[in-house]
This record gives C-alpha cells, structure tokens and sequence, in this order.
C-alpha cells in the first residue's frame, strides 16, 4: 500500500508542521508533497525527509512573499502527479487538499482550518496592516479560489478535523462530516521544572490575528514580568509599544523552550485558536493557561483547574483574569494529567487506525 503525504507549505515551523512530522513517523517511506519548502526555517528532522515540491520553489523571492502568490498555490497542488500512490493524506489548511486523484484511489484529508483567509475574510484581514485599495480588491481575487475550494472539497473521501471547532466549520463550509483527531503533544519532551519563575509567558508567531497586542498594553498597565517567545511581522512594532517588564527572546531552540515553559507562572493566550497545541505543551509542564474563551481553548482549557478563561478579547477583560489568577491555586500534577490525554503516541494510533478503516471500506 503506497502512501503519499500532501501539505500546504513547508515555510515556517508551528503546530500543523508538528502534524507532518507525526505523520512522517508513522509513514517514514511516504514522501512529503509540498508547494515550498525553506530548509533554513525548518528543524534538522525534515532534512531527512523526501519532500518534494512545486514549480512555485524558484518564483522570485516566494518565501518572503508567499501570501502573495496565492492565485498559484492550486495550480500547484494540481500539477503534481500522484497517480502511483494507492492513498493520499493531506494536511491542510488551505490548499493541499486540492492535488488531483485518479479513480479508486482514497484521498483522506487531516484538516487544520478550512481557509481562514477565504471564508473568514473579516477576522483575518481586520488586524492586518493590508492598504484599503488591496482590502477592497482582495474580496474579488478570493472569489474564484472559494469556488475552487468547494469543488475540491467534494473529491475527498475522509475528513479528520483537528478539533471540534474545525469539525463544525467543515461541516457548515463544505457540508461534510469528520472524525476529530487532535494534534500531536510532545507531553514526554515538555515536563514540569521543580523551578517556580515569577513571569507570565506568551509563546506565538507575531501575526495580528494572534492579539499579541492586548497582552502587551495589559502587562503595561499591571508592570508585572512577561516574557515573549516568538518572532513575526509585528516584532518590532509589539517591542516599542512595551514597557522594560516586558522581555521578547525571539525565536528559541526547543530545549530552552521547554525551560522557559516551564519555569512560568503562567502561559498567555489571547487569540482564537482553531486548536492551540501551546497551550497543551504548557499543560504538560504543569503550567496553567489564562485563555480567551474561544475556538480550540474551550476544548483544552478547564476554568480553574488547568486554566482561567476571559471572556472577551479586551485588555480589561484579560487583566481582570491575570488578577483572578494570582488568587487561585493549582496542582502541577493535575495539569499534566489532562495534558497527556493529547500525547503524540495516541495521535499516532488513532491517525493509523482511521487511515486502515478507511482502506479497508475502500
């Protein structure tokens, strides 16, 4: 049985790239479909892998400016010939779901996100520094990639949605079902510290949609420590706009990561998340979450005892829980022990046993 394994992008390394390197341990011979691939933004483990890519690698300068290339990325996708492979597992978001099957062959998709930027146009756009020309625009160049997006959604054969809140938008979207699996935790890398820091933490890339912005202004205001792991086009921006309690350490290998997780008082998550794997890798080392109560949180965070939620993205509102918080108590033990329930181990089993049911109904 031949496999091949389809992704959006290899361009930047966060939780869908950790569900790619998951699914290569299961399938360590299956090579990896790609429309790019940036060796320097990806760890050492992908080296190994046989990634292959699209015609879209040599556009000029196309990691710097990828968003902007989205009219080719189907193009792409549908050019690749996987005509020799019995099974295709896409892992998308946007568009790797869209490669084109032969007849009995089984295309199974792990669905991240039906497009965000497609049919989430408002949210996705309305934190972004995007001129008011190219927001007016943009609407119209989306519209042929909604239509595309809806046809190829009809040719796949199995859903699985990475969480419940991407199950009920695969359903509303594209009218189909799916089985939720949720993404891979390195619960056995990331272990509770016998160390207790006295900083708040934020782990995230530095994109608008992720309100970054609303911890900053909150930790101004409460002059209490807060670190910041994570680059993006708001670096800058975000570090001006901080006081000196506010530390930014930029990208960081994975073992100080852990450490600095660890460490914490507490890990900050501001944004709505479609599931927020973060947030488990700093359940898994004991550490609360303070969460807006939204999108993947719902399914992860426990109000009071894994967690605190706030009920609105405002600097008010998450300061009024970073104050509930300092009163609270929590058992590290107890934390962890709902962290485990995501450990990549059982992803792995439960990823292998849908993919061999679907195999065997085909």
């Amino acid at each position: 049985m031949k496999i091949a394994l389809v992704h959006d992008y290899l361009n930047q390394f966060g939780g869908a790239e950790r569900v790619v390197s998951a699914l290569n341990e299961i399938w360590p011979d299956a090579p990896i479909y790609t429309s790019i691939y940036d060796e320097k933004k990806m760890p050492e483990e992908f080296k190994r892998m046989d990634i292959r890519v699209s015609f879209m690698q040599k556009l000029p300068l196309v990691f710097a400016l990828f968003k902007y290339y989205f009219l080719f990325y189907p193009l792409a996708f549908e050019r690749f010939d996987l005509s020799q492979y019995d099974v295709i597992l896409s892992s998308s978001s946007a568009f790797a779901k869209g490669v084109r099957k032969r007849q009995g062959q089984l295309h199974i998709c792990y669905c991240h996100n039906p497009m965000r930027f497609v049919w989430r146009y408002e949210d996705y756009t309305k934190q972004m520094s995007i001129p008011f020309i190219f927001k007016f625009i943009l609407p119209f160049l989306l519209d042929p990639l909604k239509k595309w997006d809806l046809e190829t959604a009809s040719a796949v054969d199995g859903y699985i949605a990475n969480s419940k809140t991407v199950a009920g938008r695969i359903k509303k979207i594209y009218g189909r079902e799916s089985v939720i699996i949720n993404p891979p935790v390195e619960t056995d890398f990331f272990k509770p510290s016998n160390i207790d820091g006295d900083y708040f933490l934020v782990v995230s890339r530095l994109n608008a949609y992720k309100r970054i912005d609303l911890v900053v202004a909150a930790f101004n205001r409460l002059e209490l420590p807060l670190k910041i792991v994570g680059s993006g086009p708001l670096f800058n921006k975000l570090k001006k706009e901080a006081s000196s309690n506010i530390e930014f350490l930029g990208s960081v290998s994975d073992f100080n990561l852990r450490k600095i997780i660890a460490e914490s008082r507490a890990l900050i998550f501001a944004g709505e998340e479609d599931f927020g794997i973060v947030a488990l890798e700093a359940m898994a080392c004991g550490r609360p979450v303070i969460a807006y109560r939204a999108g993947g949180a719902e399914e992860t965070v426990i109000d009071g005892q894994n967690g605190i939620f706030f009920d609105q993205q405002s600097v008010d509102s998450l300061i009024g829980a970073i104050k509930r918080f300092q009163f609270e108590s929590f058992d590290k033990g107890k934390i962890r022990e709902d962290a485990e329930r995501f450990n990549k181990t059982i992803f792995k089993q439960q990823i292998k046993a849908f993919v061999d049911e679907q195999i065997n109904k085909n």
